[in-house]
């Protein structure tokens, strides 16, 4: 076997890709990333093994998140860059265990590398398949995404200058505990509900980030044609890139267009004060292919949801920042206060021609915590009254499979009297379909990015202290959440830990879910698949047991 990745809900027959990742990584970047996490795994046996105050070794700890954070799906496809990474993270590795003078180390704080087919080889012996038992496997494996999606909005964070050490200490026990033969499946279990709480905090942290910095999101129209001028088109999720790129771009005769996950930007008022900053343009991740080749001007990429592009002259129109690297696109460093250089995207964009419009009209968002506890009186009313029978919880990702037309038709097929409590991408499969509003509520109400399903939660819990109930499950709120990708992860097991039961997830089931697994997540969390959208929609409407 080539390769063996299954981290994301396309993996080929929902078991695993083998020869090459659906989301177009080669053998090699998967095999890198294989070594990159075990690398990271010995750093975190001698980061505890010698019990150092994680609070000292702040420059190992932003390595640490961002290798991580390399490994999302989607995120980088460039074996050089990933290379590098190793070798950068095998050397703080020995710096480290020289500093602490650990010794009766295991293999993944000791290994040496010396060329480019050793890194090869020594993957091949420490990727998934390495551990036998499928449970522990299954078990660790959730653990390391759900790491992975709490290194990415921690990335986030810090860029803001908010950071919480026990975060960092969190990392280190799980990753070293991916290595620990003595830790039952029961111990795994634990420490797997351990990861959504720190799921918990860390979105919780990049939410006082956000807000603190571009205020509270609000309620807000977001055009999506566009207007005659050169253009850059910004995609994933950072939103300091944003800043940097509106500021440097403003009073050039540049536009700015969100796309994918940047679209919730608009609804924070830092932002609304550009007027060059002028609306989203295009769809979820996965349409990017043709919406780049009419957007005509540079994209830049801080995060991951990139697709691998068809052309050259596409390929050369893409930057990448931060974790985000594909090979042969140009790659933007910060300099050593953060601060990142885009002139070269502005000069390129005023060389090349304004977007064509694909589409009219408009998108309305901006429905985070602070703002729906605004209409908290409204919304209560709403349920007292019967005119909101239920909410329906549809956060999480888009993805390219025929399947996920059900979250459309499911929406359309809501009753008039329910409302959509969305987040992520998963929202550009309804969101421009005009499903209406309840008196002044609109029954799909976004509260912003991936990380923005904390907002769901504070409100969930604000609705069950509203209401005197004593179980989050009594809400009269059902969860059926499309994933993709390992943020998916964390918000899944960040709801788990917070005592969410009977949440649906589709269009399947992680296939890094083994059957053992998957029993005890049904028996205990009452965890299930989809199925037909007559079929759930008639069981959700008819029994909140459901």
């Amino acid at each position: 076997m080539s390769m063996f990745c299954f981290q994301c809900q396309e993996t080929a027959g929902n078991k695993g890709c083998t020869i090459r990742g659906v989301c177009g990584k080669t053998e090699d970047v998967a095999k890198l990333q294989d070594l990159l996490i075990y690398t990271l795994k010995g750093i975190s046996i001698i980061v505890r093994k010698s019990r150092i105050n994680v609070s000292s070794i702040s420059d190992v700890n932003h390595e640490v998140v961002n290798s991580l954070f390399m490994t999302i799906t989607n995120a980088n496809f460039d074996p050089d860059a990933i290379q590098t990474q190793i070798q950068k993270m095998i050397g703080i590795r020995d710096d480290l265990r020289d500093r602490t003078g650990i010794d009766d180390l295991d293999d993944a704080a000791m290994f040496s590398i010396e060329t480019h087919e050793d890194m090869l080889e020594k993957a091949g012996s420490v990727g998934v398949l390495a551990t036998d038992d499928e449970d522990v496997r299954s078990l660790r494996e959730m653990i390391t995404y759900g790491l992975k999606g709490i290194a990415a909005y921690a990335e986030h964070a810090f860029h803001i200058g908010k950071e919480d050490s026990s975060i960092y200490s969190f990392i280190y026990e799980a990753l070293s505990s991916t290595l620990d033969n003595n830790l039952s499946a029961d111990d795994l279990v634990a420490l797997t509900l351990r990861t959504g709480e720190n799921g918990v905090k860390v979105m919780a942290l990049l939410d006082e980030a956000h807000t603190s910095r571009f205020g509270n999101p609000e309620i807000t129209t977001v055009e999506l044609g566009v207007r005659n001028h050169p253009a850059i088109l910004i995609s994933g999720h950072d939103l300091t890139d944003l800043e940097q790129l509106l500021k440097q771009t403003e009073g050039a005769g540049v536009d700015v267009y969100t796309h994918g996950e940047m679209l919730p930007a608009h609804y924070y008022p830092a932002f609304r004060k550009y007027d060059h900053f002028v609306g989203n343009y295009g769809n979820a991740w996965w349409k990017q292919v043709g919406e780049f080749e009419t957007f005509h001007g540079p994209i830049l990429f801080t995060t991951n949801c990139i697709v691998p592009p068809k052309s050259e002259e596409v390929r050369a129109r893409i930057f990448t920042t931060g974790a985000a690297g594909y090979p042969g696109c140009t790659h933007i460093v910060p300099k050593e206060n953060g601060e990142k250089d885009f002139s070269a995207i502005i000069k390129m964009a005023k060389t090349l021609p304004a977007p064509e419009q694909i589409e009219t009209g408009t998108i309305v968002g901006g429905f985070a915590h602070n703002q729906v506890v605004t209409l908290a009186d409204t919304i209560v009313d709403a349920v007292k009254s019967g005119k909101i029978k239920k909410f329906f919880v549809m956060a999480g990702c888009d993805g390219r499979m025929r399947s996920r037309e059900y979250y459309t038709e499911f929406a359309e097929q809501l009753p008039s009297n329910t409302v959509i409590l969305t987040a992520g991408c998963a929202k550009y499969r309804y969101i421009k379909n005009r499903l209406g509003s309840i008196g002044d509520i609109p029954r799909v109400l976004d509260a912003g990015q991936c990380n923005d399903s904390y907002s769901l939660a504070v409100i969930a819990l604000k609705l069950k202290e509203i209401f005197g109930l004593s179980d989050i499950n009594q809400l009269p709120i059902v969860y059926n959440i499309a994933w993709y990708e390992q943020k998916a992860v964390i918000v899944l097991l960040a709801l788990l830990f917070l005592g969410v039961k009977n949440i649906h997830l589709g269009p399947t089931l992680p296939g890094f879910l083994s059957p053992g697994v998957t029993k005890v997540l049904v028996e205990k969390f009452g965890l299930s698949g989809i199925g037909t959208v007559e079929d759930d929609i008639g069981m959700f409407l008819g029994s909140k047991e459901s």
